[in-house]
């Protein structure tokens, strides 16, 4: 758990080996309920070596001085994130 949001991290590691590689990190808002958007890899223990880039945005609500994860939206691969940078340009300039 983290108490400050720039503790807040998805870099996971089992057995020794980082799991989830946290690349970047944008704070999208901060405060009772903060937003952030990811990038990071996978590790493949099959082929031994990080995957290609992925993002998720996630949800923290901060209860007892703690930041707890409530919900995420994981974002697959670069070609879905082009798509939905593409679908937000569009409406925003609408």
């Amino acid at each position: 758990m983290a108490a400050e949001v720039d503790e807040i991290s998805i870099n996971y590691e089992e057995d020794g080996i980082q799991i989830v590689k946290e690349l970047d990190k944008e704070i999208l808002t901060k405060g009772a309920w903060t937003t952030i958007l990811f990038r990071y890899q996978d590790y493949s223990r099959s082929k031994e070596e990080y995957g290609p880039e992925k993002y998720t945005i996630r949800r923290y609500q901060k209860r007892n001085g703690q930041y707890l994860p409530k919900s995420k939206f994981n974002i697959s691969s670069a070609k879905q994130a082009q798509s939905i940078i593409d679908t937000l340009t569009k409406w925003i300039q609408e």
